[in-house]
């Protein structure tokens, strides 16, 4: 009987232990909706393929807001596993939405934080898997052949030398950009943040669809310089290319996320990519030269080549400023709307008005007159002039959100923005050409 009892209680602990191993060996298809590039995508589908040989790992792209928008649409027939991103506020977003499923990750060796920021969220429903910081991407050669000086503050690029050879993407189709400009606005300020950002503006060659699309031309060398999260000059000096970074003063370091889907429909295999991406195998695939992001996981930097940034050691790390992702969730609406009404849907005017000021500045260099100086004083505020305080942001926010809102409002709110921008910019326009023709 004693035999009997244990034969029957080994066979049940077997039964355990293969529905356990079952567990953790995922099949199927597990679909990622993602904004990353396949630069990044394809060698984490390699890896964890070859790390699980029954599953399929099926990559949807698409930028930031469109991959949010898009879970939130198909909720009610969700057919999406993950969301892997940059931009932590999108996460809360759908987070705010219900869009996510909590899990704990069996994964060690990862702080708490990066920075100042958490990397995982408190109530897990999202994940860092890696840190990213913004700044600036150069071209070492494009800068020789234009005389441009190394450009290492925001500011630096609203120098006259930067005029036409500075790229960025939209905030509005790229969330790593969006993060940018919520970074300078919360380091800086309201108002002068968007000075910050108007007066590097005026010198834009132009503003992307994606974000990848301006470290390409920066590679090239078909513009000089790009505003770029960090990862892709790391990748493209890996390549060869001749490119240079800088993290501003003003910047942040926050973790690139993802999260299960609610109701995913392949859970397990879901579970089963968090956990890879998150292992040390999973954390080494960042290295690679086409990726070259920052691993969440410490030891990983014993593996990394020589010079690589390490957040977690590196002083400049340590002291960019604490990102508020809560207040940058409540405004990206507003914030995306007003870049694209006064810089993207108008950057002719403004890149005019801004050459008009240095022309302005170039002639009182050479010849002073207080009279001219004043104007030029007048053409810089009306250039950097905002529709709308800092308080009334979050007012407006409800033009751009909820179905019974948007609309009429929105385009309402949209016209006289761009009607603003263009107005002050002609203006300013008007004003430094009165200066210039003074000071002759």
């Amino acid at each position: 009987m004693l035999r009997l009892w244990a034969a029957t209680a080994a066979a049940i602990a077997l039964t355990f232990i293969a529905g356990d191993a079952g567990a953790q060996a995922p099949s199927g298809k597990v679909t990622i909706v993602t904004s990353f590039a396949k630069d990044v995508t394809d060698p984490f589908k390699k890896a964890f393929e070859a790390a699980h040989p029954g599953a399929t790992l099926e990559v949807q792209n698409r930028n930031t807001n469109a991959a949010v928008k898009f879970i939130e649409e198909t909720r009610a027939n969700n057919q999406v596993d993950l969301m892997w991103a940059s931009a932590p506020d999108a996460f809360e977003v759908l987070k705010g939405k219900k869009l996510l499923q909590a899990y704990k990750p069996k994964a060690t060796g990862i702080p708490e934080k990066v920075g100042s920021y958490p990397i995982n969220d408190r109530d897990g429903m999202y994940f860092g898997f890696a840190a990213s910081g913004y700044g600036i991407m150069w071209n070492e050669r494009y800068a020789r052949a234009n005389k441009l000086p190394d450009p290492k503050e925001w500011q630096d690029l609203a120098a006259p030398a930067f005029h036409d050879h500075v790229s960025i993407a939209a905030p509005s189709r790229s969330g790593t950009t969006h993060l940018t400009i919520e970074t300078i606005l919360q380091g800086e300020g309201w108002d002068k943040g968007w000075r910050t950002i108007k007066e590097m503006a005026g010198n834009f060659r132009n503003v992307t669809e994606r974000s990848f699309g301006v470290p390409e031309a920066v590679n090239s060398g078909q513009v000089g310089v790009g505003i770029v999260i960090d990862f892709f000059a790391f990748a493209a000096q890996a390549a060869n290319f001749p490119v240079k970074f800088a993290y501003p003063s003003v910047t942040t370091v926050v973790p690139a996320n993802i999260g299960i889907i609610a109701n995913a429909p392949n859970r397990a295999g879901a579970e089963a990519f968090v956990e890879f991406i998150l292992s040390p195998k999973g954390q080494e695939v960042l290295l690679e030269p086409g990726i070259r992001r920052l691993p969440v996981n410490t030891a990983t930097y014993a593996k990394a080549p020589a010079g690589y940034p390490n957040p977690f050691k590196d002083p400049q790390f340590q002291k960019m400023m604490l990102f508020d992702v809560d207040k940058s969730e409540t405004r990206t609406a507003v914030v995306d709307t007003l870049f694209d009404q006064l810089i993207s849907f108008q950057l002719d005017g403004l890149k005019a008005a801004t050459k008009a000021v240095h022309d302005a500045e170039a002639a009182l260099a050479k010849k002073d007159n207080a009279q001219a100086r004043a104007l030029v004083k007048e053409a810089r505020d009306l250039i950097a002039a905002m529709p709308l305080a800092e308080a009334q942001a979050a007012q407006a926010r409800a033009a751009f959100t909820g179905a019974k809102e948007k609309g009429a409002r929105q385009a309402e709110l949209e016209q006289q923005w761009a009607a603003f921008g263009k107005e002050r910019y002609a203006q300013a326009k008007g004003k430094a050409e009165q200066a210039a023709r003074l000071a002759r």
